[in-house]
């Protein structure tokens, strides 16, 4: 059982028991505020951009140049900075923490 939260924009936590397929997919199940994921998860449109938590950057890994690409165009953009479509839930990502960046 996969455990992954989801920080809204607006501080609001929404914690998703269970969680499988890629983070975007689990934020569009559960309706997380600011999750769009308009391309359907190919890594071409950006509207799934979120802030991985600090203690998991090295467990999720470093975006792909296609991520760096399309997060040039995105506000809010930090070195934490992922596309959530192209982080896939496996468990050692049990208990990952995502901050959703205000649009």
């Amino acid at each position: 059982m996969i455990k992954v939260t989801f920080v809204e924009a607006d501080g609001n936590a929404v914690v998703v028991e269970n969680a499988e397929g890629t983070v975007m997919e689990c934020a569009l199940e559960n309706d997380i505020e600011g999750i769009d994921g308009n391309c359907g998860g190919v890594c071409s449109c950006a509207t799934c951009h979120v802030h991985v938590a600090a203690e998991w950057l090295e467990k999720v890994g470093e975006a792909s140049e296609d991520e760096r690409d399309l997060l040039e165009f995105e506000d809010n953009v930090t070195e934490r900075s992922r596309l959530c479509c192209q982080i896939k839930i496996a468990a050692a990502l049990d208990g990952l923490v995502v901050e959703v960046p205000e649009s």
